[in-house]
């Protein structure tokens, strides 16, 4: 969806699974839509749909006639990391992995999104963990089957399956398990890592200026080949009520962005009534709604960035801006609900607006 302006246009990006509405921005003249139109087309090129469960934009800077072929390396992308951990793939590698299968030998895809969650659950003490899929599915937020107003027994019982040092990468490239029920769900890193994937292709092709979005998760290089700018992306007041609001601009220069929130996707309990949102926290299996409404990370990879998007929004504020100031090119925004409003946190490195 397209809106011109007198000063700026606007991209808007609709999430319709799992993150929160980003809109991408750029800033062009009004008189580029009757005197730039043949100049803007060939330059930059559009690949748009649908994967994942929710949309994707790809915008790149094309001088060359490879178009068919990129956008078909990009669809054989999305093909190959859906089959190797798409919870919602009934014969992909996770869910053979989920149902027990212990001899299957993961491809590489695979094995570097397990190694890079494994670290940053290290890193964020456990907060932001992949065996959390038990509980995704038992709050009615994944593929499995909902529980509904499940009791504490029930819940301790998911607790025991939740726990990434429970689950290992092994020498033959299979995953061991300490319970064969253990469920595994990489939905919180996954669309970052295929991201950062298509902007190795990109590269491939000799091409610097692009920008790549799915779902929310992004990475820009280079600069717009309309303006000549750094890639300048805009993200969605969480408190916005009817009317569409920005809180807040960015310029990503050669940086990857990643916001998560909890006020777009949640459920009531019809039997409750409880309100449950789709960021768990896995050490005690609680789903609600915190004060802190949305988090936004900047990283020079998408798959970090989109990683530490969720682990933040489930971290007590103060360790996790402890935690973010101690690792280097990593950087978050954070946007915190009081009496009166919201307020805002930056870490110490967040670019100006």
């Amino acid at each position: 969806m397209i809106f011109y302006s007198y000063i700026f246009n606007i991209i808007s990006i609709f999430d319709l699974k799992m993150k929160f509405i980003i809109s991408i921005v750029y800033f062009g003249l009004f008189s580029f839509l009757f005197f730039s139109c043949n100049d803007f087309i060939n330059k930059k090129k559009t690949i748009s749909g649908y994967s994942f469960g929710t949309s994707f934009l790809i915008q790149y800077e094309g001088k060359n006639n490879n178009d068919i072929i990129i956008k078909n390396k990009i669809d054989s992308l999305f093909n190959i990391i859906n089959n190797s951990f798409s919870t919602y793939i009934s014969d992909s590698d996770i869910s053979k992995i989920n149902l027990g299968d212990s001899l299957l030998i993961v491809d590489n895809h695979f094995k570097k999104v397990f190694l890079k969650s494994y670290d940053i659950w290290k890193l964020s003490e456990g907060y932001f963990d992949p065996t959390v899929g038990s509980m995704v599915n038992a709050y009615g937020f994944g593929p499995g089957k909902k529980i509904k107003n499940f009791s504490q027994k029930q819940l301790d019982s998911l607790i025991k399956l939740t726990g990434f040092s429970k689950v290992s990468l092994t020498s033959k490239g299979t995953i061991k398990k300490k319970f064969s029920n253990i469920y595994l769900d990489f939905n919180a890193i996954g669309k970052g890592y295929t991201v950062d994937l298509i902007s190795e292709l990109l590269n491939s092709f000799s091409i610097k200026n692009f920008l790549i979005e799915i779902g929310g998760e992004i990475i820009a290089k280079g600069k717009n080949p309309n303006t000549g700018n750094f890639w300048k992306v805009a993200i969605d007041n969480p408190n916005q009520k009817k009317n569409r609001q920005f809180i807040r601009t960015v310029l990503l220069k050669n940086k990857a962005l990643a916001t998560s929130g909890n006020y777009r996707k949640f459920r009531f309990d019809s039997l409750t009534g409880n309100k449950y949102v789709h960021t768990i926290n896995p050490k005690n299996g609680k789903s609600f709604q915190s004060k802190i409404l949305s988090v936004s990370v900047i990283a020079s990879d998408c798959i970090t960035a989109d990683a530490w998007a969720t682990a933040l929004m489930i971290m007590p504020i103060e360790l996790s801006k402890s935690v973010i100031e101690s690792i280097k090119d990593v950087d978050a925004y954070w946007v915190l609900s009081n009496k009166t409003g919201f307020y805002e946190i930056f870490s110490s490195n967040w670019p100006d607006s």
